[in-house]
């Protein structure tokens, strides 16, 4: 198989994932029945967090079996993804193949849970602000008490810009140039990240390599993530693309994060919002620099406007993936 054509069939199935994804996600009998890959590759961080990280080692030996420890979930992971698609691929002809390796891969993108957490903390802040505090702990790490209404629907609108990136683009990236092996391991880096990847007494040394390996995965889909979101300004009713692109180029590398700041900067831009900025994580206040310059008393309906925005950066990520597998097919 040449590259034009591998690229074909990647990009092939990162299209008919994200669609079943959307349409179904991953559904609720089947997670109480299996479970869920995130959760399993969980387990083996876990597992390898309770018995390589001493509390007793010195930083440099905790940071070295951080190292080793992301390794072994890497290989684990890419090993489990290559197989599964080497013996679909052995047992079932093209298409056939195609369509249930992406019922395999639609695990891995999260467009539609993402989409119905962030809305039922919409959904939840209308009915009043305890509502929308409790809905909006499920979704980001913040200390929900010391939000109010704005603040709930600022980090309701801050998490939808970052896990678009993290969640949905970077996955459908990753399987679009290496297949279900690719997102597999995309996947299993951004899991260690979120459990390991802290700057706690604990996961500091540990948890090192896992943190700067998924910043640096995740560059190229938070840059494409801000592309998508500024090209659904357009389509976007009341949004602004100019308003997008200017605030990213000011604001995106003043974030905390190497790429976070991207979407929340497109995000803020195209709506006319102020987001990130101070906030607190437990009993750790966190003084972050600003994305966007507009309105920062958000509400209910300023999550809604936001989500029609990600629907749209949604829609024309699918639009690019079916672009490239006409053009990729042609080559």
């Amino acid at each position: 198989m040449s590259p034009a054509s591998f690229l074909a069939h990647t990009a092939e199935l990162a299209l008919l994932a994200a669609a079943i994804e959307a349409a179904v996600g991953w559904p609720a009998p089947l997670y109480a029945a299996i479970g869920h890959p995130v959760t399993w590759i969980g387990r083996l961080i876990a597992t390898l967090d309770r018995r390589l990280n001493s509390d007793g080692d010195g930083f440099a030996r905790r940071r070295a079996v951080g190292v080793v420890a992301l390794i072994i979930v890497l290989a684990v992971t890419g090993a489990v993804a290559w197989a599964l698609t080497a013996a679909i691929e052995a047992v079932l002809p093209g298409l056939p193949a195609l369509f249930v390796l992406a019922v395999a891969a639609a695990s891995l993108p999260a467009s539609r849970s993402l989409h119905t957490h962030v809305a039922a903390v919409a959904e939840a802040l209308e009915r009043g602000l305890a509502d929308g505090r409790r809905a909006v702990s499920m979704i980001v790490g913040r200390d929900p008490d010391s939000l109010d209404e704005a603040g709930v629907a600022r980090a309701a609108i801050e998490s939808l810009a970052e896990n678009f990136s993290d969640g949905v683009v970077a996955p459908l990236f990753w399987m679009a140039i290496a297949g279900l092996p690719g997102a597999a391991l995309y996947k299993a880096a951004n899991t260690a990240d979120s459990m390991i990847g802290h700057r706690t007494p604990r996961h500091l040394a540990f948890g090192w390599a896992a943190a700067r390996f998924d910043d640096l995965i995740n560059l190229p889909a938070s840059r494409l993530a801000a592309l998508w979101l500024i090209l659904a300004a357009l389509v976007t009713p009341g949004a602004s693309p100019r308003g997008a692109i200017a605030t990213v180029r000011r604001d995106a590398a003043k974030h905390t994060s190497p790429n976070a700041g991207w979407p929340e900067a497109a995000v803020a831009g195209a709506l006319g919002f102020s987001l990130a900025g101070p906030r607190v994580y437990g009993a750790t206040r966190l003084d972050a620099a600003p994305m966007g310059d507009g309105r920062c008393d958000l509400m209910a309906a300023d999550i809604r406007r936001a989500l029609g925005l990600y629907r749209a950066a949604a829609l024309i990520q699918a639009a690019a993936l079916a672009g490239a597998v006409v053009l990729l097919a042609g080559a």
